[in-house]
């Protein structure tokens, strides 16, 4: 049995917070047969985001080595609903919303993975023949002890925060996914890390080679703190147009680029690596900034798109317009009817934290449908929409419900 190619075996750990177990990894790719790498995506939302396609990414270096990917499409488990980071119960999805969700996902995938190396699968084909003393068996695997050792649902617990009974299922089924597929890897992100474990657990419980689990970083939204997700506003969706993705980029702080670049470029590491001693030396970090956003614009609708993205952006702000496209964002009023500017600013994405906000507005910096404003203590009233702009660069339209 030969020993794999150590650039192979490099391009894979590449981005990656933990594997487990490497040595049975490189044992797989010793043994010359493609591997069959699992990774599940809930259908949650209709769109994939770039913090899906860290993992996509991943799966597509996989391909590019001649194993096979299993993308599994949790249908089933969406209606349950991932625990996995939450501190409370997920409302869980009807069967309508997450076929429709699903469809989007079968549409988009292929941007990103090579079609004739790809699976696609459903968790409910075989979950929805499993009757109920088949789930009672497959929950009698775990017990209560042991699902509580798992730091969201530890939390909660300690915390008097009620846990719903079908939420330790989500676990036991994402496992029990591997089983029927007899997956070979899953990769999942550091949240993931007891889920894919279970999968190795009931692996060897049925006399399977247990899976190898590689967990990536989860990427952060525009705001630089939250993980990206849908449902923060905080996303930049891989169907958006060229220059909504191209500006939404350029919108982010200089310091949240580097993260962008480590999780989403696929440039080699040496150049990265060239691109940060550059600024070191005194290269403008929006011109490197440039260079991201248009290596992801190009990865989703091409070269030409990324350089008539890039022109655009260029002129709009050579003549200190403001662009036709820019993120948009709706916040929550709530009771008040109002919201202060400092914390509009702030959940929008235009500045990292209320503190940078009022040093901004402090500055003059900020601009309310081009008017200057100046004012800390500015309110924004329920029912208004407006585009802000920060500094020189960092434009959103923002609507307060």
């Amino acid at each position: 049995m030969a020993a794999p190619d150590r650039d192979e075996v490099a391009w894979i750990r590449r981005g990656c917070e933990d594997i487990l177990q490497a040595d049975e990894l490189v044992e797989r790719l010793a043994s010359g047969r493609p591997l069959r790498v699992k990774a599940g995506f809930d259908p949650t939302a209709p769109d994939l985001h770039l913090g899906h396609t860290v993992l996509i990414n991943k799966l597509r270096q996989f391909q590019d080595l001649g194993h096979d990917v299993l993308f599994l499409i949790g249908d089933y488990t969406g209606m349950i609903g991932d625990p996995s980071g939450k501190s409370a119960t997920r409302k869980p999805l009807s069967a309508e919303e997450v076929r429709a969700n699903a469809q989007t996902y079968q549409q988009q995938i292929f941007r990103i993975l090579d079609v004739e190396r790809t699976r696609i699968v459903f968790n409910s084909e075989w979950m929805g023949a499993m009757d109920a003393s088949g789930l009672i068996r497959l929950a009698g695997r775990q017990t209560v002890a042991r699902m509580l050792e798992r730091d969201d649902f530890h939390k909660r617990y300690t915390a008097g925060q009620p846990i719903a009974i079908h939420e330790f299922l989500y676990p036991l089924i994402q496992g029990w996914d591997s089983v029927v597929l007899e997956a070979d890897v899953e990769i999942g992100g550091t949240d993931q890390r007891f889920n894919l474990l279970m999968g190795r657990e009931l692996q060897k419980q049925e006399g399977q080679a247990p899976q190898v689990v590689m967990t990536l970083p989860l990427l952060e939204g525009l705001d630089g703190i939250q993980k990206m997700s849908k449902s923060l506003d905080n996303y930049v969706g891989i169907e958006e147009p060229p220059n909504t993705i191209f500006g939404k980029i350029m919108s982010i702080s200089d310091h949240l680029m580097w993260r962008y670049f480590e999780l989403l470029s696929l440039r080699p590491e040496a150049e990265l690596r060239s691109l940060r001693a550059a600024a070191e030396q005194g290269r403008n970090p929006r011109d490197i900034k440039y260079e991201l956003a248009e290596e992801v614009v190009r990865r989703f609708h091409g070269l030409e798109a990324a350089h008539r993205a890039r022109e655009a952006f260029v002129e709009q702000f050579r003549h200190g317009q403001a662009p036709e496209e820019m993120p948009e964002h709706r916040l929550a009023a709530g009771e008040a009817q109002r919201l202060p500017l400092p914390r509009v600013l702030r959940d929008a994405g235009l500045v990292s934290s209320t503190s940078e906000a009022m040093r901004m507005i402090d500055q003059g910096a900020v601009r309310l449908d081009g008017e200057r404003v100046g004012d800390r203590d500015h309110q924004l009233f329920a029912g208004q929409e407006h585009v802000i702009r920060v500094g020189k660069r960092r434009y959103a339209r923002v609507r307060i419900d």
